[in-house]
């Protein structure tokens, strides 16, 4: 398990004035870290330093917009590949991307957008409507396996053709009309429609180049880019070097011409880059070393903020004992989600007992399992609300044929080793639970620390017991957390499949009155995590990263966590130290 400095070692100071990590840490000597540092930096070459330097987090799995899970993933290729729209960086929604505008028909069910005459990839290849057309059908295509084709949902066919019900791409809703001219045709008005089309899921990607090389096509150079950057190299476990794309439309507007994304799961070298300035930008929360947390988030240079986002747990619903909601249940009442967040995250997350934080587009979720004691007001309540669920759990795994665990098999909970501070944080999570279900319900867990893709596969490939999960809102609405856990969704994960959840979330759809749509929301979320359970909210996140904000401008924070590259430039003053 890795270690991190005593939390007293980092004090508050001026950004600028950053003090690294005194010598005698304690639990990390300062030897070590420079020896970590040294290792991450290894095998760099001797090229010139990049005008913007970020720590990425985990090594990424792939630079293909259409088949990425990960959120390392999406910040390089939101970098390389952009849509009909993109994001904001000052409110995460949608503006103006390769189409210039769009109109929305009276009934809010088809789309014109008008392409800009100049689109262009990077290899100075235009870019026409009957490119978004193929990237589309691409992405919705089966054969791509795209774990987000569940956007497509909204759009006429996807849905057939996302789960194969048709083979027959041409069904899909979007047409070129004439090179600049795209319609789109959904199934329901879907007022958040032009959110989804910033997805990554839905960038236009290059035909022919597809075509030549098939699945190695993002190996292919030049690799034909439609963002604000191009692919300058990848060394794997090392950094990505992107660079200023001369031919996007939006070319003068990038702030900077050279960017490079690091790679690394070590919380105590990332902070360390930063400290003595080798990294501008430390966006992967999962490299803040997390026994810092508290003391980090009072520095200037430290920005904590609302972030629509949830940590929770899977089980494998088709697994035994795991196919018993009972069991489920069991397990999810005697976990302690106020503990979690007061002992283990520490930088002001929130226990939550539904997955849909409060107020996401103005909806409120359900009381969740466990959730009398998420919302005791004082200690004392908590400690009582805790004992009878406690109780509650025991009396359902005996019902389930348990009875003090006796029976029960020993299982696994999986989580990501790799993820830097996630290594440590995702550990103290599994060992807080481990120690919770074996003194409330007597059940034996064995951990099961794995690395980044290996998670990913192991939970695609529904390879597990229990897992960790999280999941950030891509746009601001329920939708975006209860969709992924459609029956058909390939986000869902768990194996649970319930017909009641999809018909009340296709009902939801297609009501245009608000409230009664968001009825049939919270009735839907009600099953997710009061009822049957496949999986179990612990707390939403609070978003954190770390920049001097006297040097660097264009990074706002936002609920969606949207900070687009090409938007980030270092302040004038700061480029010009003589400047007054």
């Amino acid at each position: 398990m890795p270690t991190v400095p005593a939390a007293t070692t980092i004090t508050a100071g001026r950004p600028g004035r950053r003090p690294a990590l005194p010598a005698a840490t304690g639990e990390l000597p300062f030897a070590l870290v420079v020896a970590l540092c040294t290792v991450l930096l290894a095998g760099c070459s001797p090229e010139p330093r990049a005008d913007l330097v970020i720590h990425n987090g985990s090594e990424i799995e792939t630079l293909d917009p259409h088949v990425l899970t990960g959120m390392p993933d999406g910040r390089v290729s939101g970098s390389l590949f952009e849509g009909l729209t993109r994001f904001d960086p000052r409110t995460g929604r949608a503006m103006p991307g390769l189409a210039s505008h769009w109109e929305v028909s009276a009934d809010g069910r088809r789309y014109t957008f008008h392409l800009r005459t100049n689109a262009a990839f990077s290899t100075g290849e235009p870019i026409h409507a009957d490119d978004f057309v193929w990237s589309w059908r691409r992405a919705v295509d089966p054969a791509t396996a795209a774990d987000y084709s569940g956007f497509f949902f909204y759009v006429e066919g996807g849905q057939a053709l996302a789960t194969g019900a048709s083979t027959n791409l041409a069904e899909l809703g979007i047409q070129a009309v004439d090179p600049h001219t795209v319609t789109v045709d959904l199934v329901n008005p879907t007022p958040f429609f032009p959110d989804l089309c910033a997805m990554r899921i839905m960038a236009v990607v290059p035909r022919r180049t597809i075509e030549e090389h098939e699945d190695q096509w993002v190996r292919a150079s030049p690799l034909p880019c439609s963002g604000p950057y191009e692919l300058v190299s990848w060394r794997p476990n090392d950094r990505i070097r992107v660079r200023r794309n001369p031919f996007h439309w939006d070319a003068a507007a990038v702030g900077c011409d050279r960017v490079d994304f690091l790679a690394g799961d070590s919380p105590a070298a990332a902070l360390n880059l930063y400290l003595t300035g080798d990294i501008d930008f430390l966006i992967d929360k999962v490299v803040i070393p997390t026994e810092l947390g508290d003391v980090l988030v009072r520095r200037p240079d430290f920005h904590a903020y609302a972030y629509l986002a949830t940590y929770f747990l899977r089980f494998n619903v088709t697994r035994k004992p795991f196919d018993d909601p009972r069991v489920r249940k069991a397990i999810g009442l005697v976990v302690d989600r106020r503990r979690i967040t007061e002992r283990i995250t520490r930088m002001g997350e929130r226990p939550a007992s539904a997955l849909t934080p409060p107020g996401t587009g103005g909806y409120e979720p359900p009381a969740g399992l466990g959730h009398a004691a998420v919302a005791a007001p004082d200690p004392a309540a908590q400690a009582t609300a805790m004992a009878e669920a406690v109780a509650e759990a025991q009396r359902l795994l005996a019902e389930a044929g348990y009875p003090g665990g006796n029976g029960f098999p020993p299982f696994t909970y999986m989580y990501n080793a790799g993820g830097g501070g996630g290594a440590l944080l995702h550990e103290n999570i599994g060992v807080e639970l481990q120690t919770r279900l074996r003194e409330h319900l007597g059940l034996r867990v064995e951990l099961r620390p794995v690395e980044w893709k290996t998670y990913l596969s192991e939970m695609s490939r529904l390879n597990y017991d229990m897992i960790r999960g999280s999941w950030v809102g891509d746009y601001q609405d329920p939708t975006t957390f209860l969709d992924c856990f459609l029956s058909d969704s390939g986000n869902n994960r768990t194996g649970w499949r319930n017909e009641r959840y999809d018909a009340l979330l296709a009902s939801a759809a297609g009501e245009a009155d608000p409230e009664i749509r968001f009825d049939r929301l919270r009735e839907a979320e009600t099953l997710l995590v009061r009822d049957e359970v496949p999986l179990l909210p612990l707390y939403t996140y609070v978003g954190l990263f770390a920049y001097d904000p006297e040097k660097w401008e264009g990074i706002h924070e936002n609920l969606t966590d949207q900070h687009p590259v090409w938007a980030i430039r270092r302040r004038q003053a700061a480029a010009n130290p003589s400047a007054p």
